[in-house]
């Protein structure tokens, strides 16, 4: 003999899906009602620019030629200061002669760094631009369903807290069940204990959930605690949202009508 409570099956939890770059809507894949895989496409914004900018730096980055300009005057350079200074040694060429030939090696190697960190800030440019492109692609970080698709292609994506999501999604593989329990039974309910779940559609169906997680804080007003079940729900025919009656077999008839959330008798 144990004693039901009243419960709600939840979803695991629910996501409101922002873009993490503003840019025009090109396309939304899903729709209200559909159910989505981890990392599957749900939208793409425009990336036309994007993409002419990623070919241009990637052009950029390619372009030898200033690197190559830059080593080949650096070669001369560095020889002309060489003959430069041992001239000099030999009193052939005065000091002033000697220290140009010396500035122009240095300009030389000056503007060939210019060359070479303009090259990589090119190449980083074109990884940005990338980058840019992969997050215009809006995908799925949880297994679940849509439940409101907020935003159509041709409006403007925003970025940002408090920014109108695009979709809402809600995880509901595994659910989470709520129930209240007096807080007399405080002590009798454990970690991982199977509970039976009653939902009230289906009707007549009957689930099998384990406890995950016991408050630590107590209502002191109304009573009770609340524990939290977790509901496996692989082929998602237990919908979320609905109310419930949770078994718990170690809780008997003692507690019936404690709290703010009255037991029945099992039988």
């Amino acid at each position: 003999m144990g004693a039901e409570f009243d419960c709600i099956i939840e979803p695991r939890q629910v996501l409101e899906l922002r873009s993490p770059i503003e840019g025009l809507i090109e396309r939304v894949n899903v729709d209200r009602g559909d159910f989505v895989r981890k990392g599957q496409e749900l939208a793409v914004l425009d990336t036309a620019v994007d993409r002419v900018q990623a070919a241009i730096a990637r052009q950029r980055s390619q372009m030898g030629g200033a690197v190559h300009s830059g080593e080949s005057r650096v070669e001369f350079s560095t020889r002309k200061s060489q003959r430069a200074q041992e001239l000099h040694r030999q009193n052939f060429m005065s000091a002033q002669v000697r220290d140009e030939a010396m500035t122009e090696k240095r300009l030389a190697e000056a503007e060939l760094q210019d060359a070479i960190d303009n090259r990589k800030l090119a190449e980083l440019e074109y990884k940005r631009q990338l980058e840019i492109i992969r997050l215009k692609t809006i995908r799925s970080p949880i297994n679940g369903v849509v439940t409101e698709r907020m935003l159509n292609p041709g409006e403007l994506a925003e970025a940002g807290v408090g920014r109108k999501p695009m979709l809402k999604l809600a995880e509901i593989d595994p659910l989470h069940v709520e129930v209240l329990l007096p807080v007399e039974a405080y002590g009798d309910v454990k970690h991982g204990m199977a509970i039976e779940v009653i939902p009230e559609i289906p009707p007549g169906s009957r689930y099998h959930a384990k406890v995950k997680v016991i408050d630590r804080v107590l209502d002191a007003a109304s009573g009770t605690f609340g524990v939290r079940l977790e509901l496996p729900n692989p082929e998602r025919k237990i919908p979320a949202g609905i109310r419930c009656q949770a078994g718990f077999p170690d809780i008997g008839a003692a507690f019936v009508g404690k709290g703010r959330n009255p037991a029945r008798i099992r039988r």
